[in-house]
């Protein structure tokens, strides 16, 4: 028997998709490390005590919040196909419960102490974090996460939704504070925005963890209608978090100054960049839909998907140096 060794036309895509794959998600670890000194350079604006470390924080917070959601998301697509193979890849939920409850305890300590950097264990006021409306919600949030680890451990994993719920609603209030104008308003056009970013980015991953499983038991479709299925709910959350971002801006940036802010601001800049990412995973999108389509090969659409999942956790890491960045307007 003789083993025949793949040709260098057929290795290169697969070894070119894989170091591509790879510089992406290199990109996205330093976006929280480097981002804020970039977005800052040349604006005059100051820099806020340990930027970088509150974007690693809420980076780890924000995938920690699509991990889950995202498991419940595919597996709810999942049961809607008849005959698919009952096999699930492993669940994720509890180690992503375990680094969002860290990451929340993180920024917690960061609160108490008035949002500087502790040098101390001694400078942590913990108590303190009682007495105002951002202490509250960082409490809320460690709780949250904490409570989600303990359903994915348990018999009803799926009850780990209301929880990520909470941490949801918890993200939107605390990024519209009280002294803003109309602040339920912007709560509720975060909130609408975070739950959708979270299930498609979330969603993605999971489905295609699910294909992979799937693989070598799949003879009847099922992962080429399970993707399908993601593609058209996608499109809709796509769709909503298109129209919530741009009213979210224009909330922030009175449209007479947006393209002005989105060059001399960090907080524009930063929000620039994430635009061109979502134009690439939309685009990335497209081509797996058009993939999809094909009758001899429909799963070719995995190529393009996997390399959407790399793009999005780039748009996490930057939506986490939005948060961490000085907003523009002041209200």
């Amino acid at each position: 028997m003789s083993l025949t060794r793949p040709t260098a036309d057929t290795a290169r895509p697969g070894v070119g998709r894989a170091v591509a794959v790879l510089v992406l998600v290199a990109v996205a670890a330093l976006i929280p490390l480097l981002g804020p000194r970039v977005a800052l350079d040349g604006t005059g604006e100051a820099v806020a005590p340990g930027v970088g470390g509150i974007t690693v924080l809420r980076t780890v917070l924000f995938a920690a919040l699509c991990v889950p959601a995202g498991e419940l998301f595919a597996a709810w697509l999942g049961r809607r196909l008849p005959g698919a193979p009952g096999e699930a890849p492993r669940s994720w939920a509890p180690y992503a419960a375990a680094a969002g409850f860290l990451a929340a305890l993180g920024l917690a300590s960061l609160v108490a102490t008035g949002n500087l950097v502790p040098r101390s264990p001694a400078d942590i006021d913990f108590g303190g974090l009682y007495e105002t409306r951002d202490g509250k919600l960082a409490l809320l949030e460690v709780n949250a996460f904490a409570a989600a680890g303990l359903c994915a451990l348990s018999r009803r994993p799926a009850t780990q939704g209301w929880p990520l719920a909470v941490v949801a609603v918890a993200e939107a209030l605390r990024a519209h504070p009280s002294t803003e104008h109309d602040p339920l308003v912007g709560s509720g056009l975060t909130l609408v925005h975070v739950v959708c970013a979270a299930l498609w980015a979330g969603g993605l991953f999971h489905v295609l963890r699910t294909l992979r499983r799937w693989g070598p038991t799949d003879a009847t479709g099922a992962g080429a209608a399970l993707l399908g299925l993601y593609a058209r709910v996608a499109a809709v959350l796509l769709a909503a978090i298109t129209a919530t971002g741009v009213w979210s801006t224009l909330r922030r940036m009175p449209p007479d100054t947006v393209m002005e802010q989105l060059t001399a601001t960090a907080y524009g800049r930063t929000l620039l960049g994430k635009v061109l990412l979502v134009a690439v995973v939309a685009v990335l999108a497209l081509i797996a839909r058009v993939r999809l389509a094909r009758v001899s090969d429909p799963l070719s659409a995995c190529s393009p998907a996997r390399a959407e999942v790399a793009v999005l956790g780039a748009v996490v890491a930057v939506s986490a140096l939005l948060t961490a960045l000085p907003v523009p307007i002041r209200w």
